[in-house]
C-alpha cells in the first residue's frame, strides 16, 4: 500500500480521536446486550457515532483514487515511433571530430593518417593544423560557438568536395545559413589575413634566382620568372542578370587571374571581373598590373640579352598584351620565322605551368568547377581556395586528379595608347630573346 496513504489514514485516525476521545476506530466493539440482539440496521446506525462512518468514507474515497492515479509507462518505445538521433554519435558531430583528431589519427601510421585526412578536408593533417593555428586567433575573436578546429574541418570539407551549404547542414545538424556563415568567415580570413604570407610576389633575390633558373631548364629562355592566366569559375546562374558574366565557353561565372612560378604555386591572384570579360582587360584592371606599370614593383636581377637589359618577366598566351614585363607568342598559328616559331613553342611550354595549376586548383578544391556560394562571397572563396593551393604546393602534398579547362581560343590582345612605351620595348626585347634562343640552339 502507498505510503502517502498510510499517513494519510493515520492523520484522519488521529484526527477522529481529538473530535471523538470516547470512541476508537479500533477498538474492539463491546458485546451485544439482551435486549439489543434484536436491534434493526436503523438502530444500529442512529445509535453508533457519525464520525467513524465519515473518516472511513473519506478513506475509502481517497483510496480509489490513489489506486486509479496513471502510472508512468515503462513500455519501451514501439518500432514505428519516432526518435531523435544524439548528435554526439553522429559521424560529423564534434565529439567524433575531436576522437578523430585526438586519438584514432596518433594510431595510424603518417601516410595512412594523411591519406585519410586528405580524403576528408582535401590536404594531410600537419598542413590541416597549420591552417588552423593561423586561423585560431582570428576565429576566437568572432565568438563563434564552435571549435576552431571543428569549423576550419567544415569549411575544408565542403571547398574539397564542393558541398553545399544545405548538404553540409544534413550532415553536421546546422542550419543552412549558420554553414554559410561559418564558410563566409573561414574563407574571408583565409583570403584576408593568410594572403599576404602565401601569396607573394617573388622580389628577394635568392627567389628570383630559383625560378628563373627553373624556367630556363625548362624552356632555355632567361630571366622567366612566372607565367600568367584566366580561368573562368562557374557560378551560380540565379545569382546575376544579363551576360556579362557568360564566359566563352557559355556558362555564367567570374574570371580568376593567377601567375604561378615553377612550382605551381600563385604568387599573384585577382578576381575582379565577370565571365563575359576578355583576359587583357582583367590584367588591366588588376593590382599586379598598376604596379608593374607604375615601377612598384623592381626585380633587381638583370642580364643583358644582345645589347638589351633584360629584367625578369612572366609570359602569357596572345589573349594578353606584349608588354616590357609581359612576353606573348609572336603568332597563335606559327606563322612567323623559325627563329620566331621557336621563341613561341619555348614560352608556350613555359606557360604550361600556369595552366597545370590551375587545373590542379580546381580538381583539389572541386568547389570551383561549380561554385554554389553567393556572388558577393565568390571572390573570397576563389582567393581563398588559391592560398590553400600554395599551402599543399609549399608542404609538397600530392597531386590529386586535374581538372582542366577546355582549349581556349580569342583574338589577340589590342595594345593602348597608354602601353606604347611598354609595348615597344616589349616587342625588342621580344625579338632579342628569339634570336639569342635559335642561335644557341642551333649551334649544339
Amino acid at each position: 500500500m502507498d505510503e502517502s496513504f498510510m499517513l494519510m489514514v493515520s492523520n484522519l485516525l488521529h484526527l477522529h480521536n481529538s473530535l471523538d476521545p470516547s470512541t476508537s476506530l479500533l477498538s474492539s466493539p463491546s458485546p451485544p446486550s439482551s435486549s439489543s440482539s434484536t436491534s434493526s440496521p436503523s438502530s444500529l446506525l442512529s445509535s453508533s457515532p457519525p464520525t467513524p462512518f465519515l473518516f472511513f468514507t473519506l478513506a475509502s474515497l481517497l483510496s480509489y483514487l490513489a489506486s486509479q492515479k496513471k502510472k508512468p509507462s515503462t513500455k519501451p518505445p514501439s518500432s514505428t515511433s519516432t526518435t531523435t538521433a544524439n548528435p554526439e554519435s553522429s559521424t560529423f558531430s564534434v565529439s567524433a571530430f575531436r576522437a578523430l583528431s585526438t586519438e584514432h589519427i596518433w594510431s595510424l601510421e603518417a601516410p595512412l593518417r594523411d591519406a585519410q585526412w586528405r580524403s576528408m578536408y582535401g590536404l594531410s593533417y600537419p598542413v590541416f593544423t597549420t591552417v588552423v593555428d593561423k586561423l585560431k586567433p582570428h576565429i576566437a575573436a568572432s565568438n563563434l560557438s564552435l571549435p576552431t578546429d571543428y569549423a576550419v574541418g567544415m569549411v575544408l570539407s565542403r571547398l574539397a568536395h564542393g558541398f553545399s551549404a544545405k548538404t553540409l547542414a544534413s550532415r553536421y545538424s546546422l542550419e543552412p545559413y549558420l554553414i554559410s556563415k561559418i564558410t563566409n568567415m573561414v574563407t574571408r580570413l583565409l583570403a584576408t589575413e593568410l594572403y599576404p604570407e602565401f601569396i607573394k610576389i617573388p622580389v628577394s633575390r635568392r627567389r628570383l634566382i630559383e625560378s628563373t633558373q627553373a624556367f630556363e631548364e625548362l624552356t632555355s629562355l632567361p630571366n622567366m620568372c612566372g607565367a600568367i592566366d584566366g580561368s573562368p569559375i562557374k557560378v551560380k546562374r540565379g545569382d546575376i542578370g544579363g551576360n556579362m558574366y557568360e564566359c566563352r565557353y557559355g556558362y555564367s561565372s567570374v574570371l580568376l587571374q593567377v601567375v604561378a612560378d615553377h612550382k605551381k604555386v600563385f604568387w599573384d591572384v585577382c578576381v575582379k571581373a565577370p565571365g563575359g570579360s576578355d583576359d587583357a582587360s582583367h590584367l588591366r584592371g588588376s593590382l599586379l598590373y598598376n604596379r608593374l606599370v607604375s615601377g612598384d614593383v623592381v626585380w633587381d636581377k638583370v642580364i643583358n640579352v644582345r645589347g638589351h637589359h633584360v629584367r625578369p618577366y612572366i609570359v602569357g598566351d596572345w589573349c594578353y598584351p606584349l608588354l616590357s614585363f609581359l612576353m606573348t607568342p609572336f603568332s597563335p598559328d606559327g606563322s612567323g620565322t623559325p627563329a620566331q616559331n621557336l621563341f613561341d613553342g619555348m614560352l608556350m611550354k613555359g606557360r604550361s605551368v600556369v595552366v597545370d595549376a590551375i587545373a590542379l586548383l580546381k580538381g583539389r578544391w572541386k568547389i570551383l568547377q561549380d561554385l554554389n556560394v553567393d556572388l558577393t562571397h565568390a571572390p573570397q572563396t576563389i582567393v581563398a581556395c588559391c592560398v590553400l593551393h600554395n599551402l599543399c604546393q609549399i608542404a609538397r602534398e600530392p597531386e590529386p586528379e586535374t581538372w582542366k579547362d577546355p582549349d581556349e581560343g580569342g583574338a589577340p590582345a589590342r595594345g593602348l595608347e597608354n602601353e606604347k612605351s611598354f609595348h615597344y620595348f616589349g616587342d625588342s626585347l621580344r625579338q632579342a630573346l628569339a634570336d639569342d634562343l635559335h642561335q644557341r640552339l642551333s649551334s649544339r
